[in-house]
């Protein structure tokens, strides 16, 4: 569950390390609790790039799209288990496509069903 605010650690190597969420587009609102839209898994999100490294394309301060690909809090699935990560991480991208030319770390299956096929082919491990 990634919302606005939350800080996120970018797995891959388009030059950016740590995001801040300033929007989230899609994801959920859950009905009679808190109106705060949340992000899970394959869910896009606006972020401000917070750290990143020097002669990077992206730069502090860029404003940018990502897709989740990990996140802390378990995310069901329809057989009726549980995923979850170790930390939570995004991959930026540009127009539907990685920013970068690689994949660190493991990502979800879930991103398959919502057609991110570069990002899982990427990818090192698919859980």
């Amino acid at each position: 569950m990634i919302q606005k605010e939350s800080r996120i650690e970018v797995a891959d190597n388009s030059g950016a390390k740590v995001v801040s969420v300033i929007g989230v587009l899609g994801g959920t609102t859950a009905r009679g609790r808190h109106s705060r839209r949340t992000a899970g898994v394959g869910d896009q999100v606006v972020c401000s790039v917070k750290k990143s490294l020097p002669n990077a394309a992206v730069k502090q301060g860029d404003i940018v799209r990502a897709v989740i690909v990990r996140t802390k809090y378990p995310t069901r699935r329809n057989d009726g288990s549980y995923v979850r990560f170790d930390s939570n991480a995004c991959v930026l991208i540009k127009e539907g496509n990685p920013a970068g030319t690689r994949i660190f770390g493991a990502v979800a299956r879930e991103l398959r069903e919502k057609n991110y096929m570069k990002i899982v082919s990427l990818a090192s491990e698919v859980i």
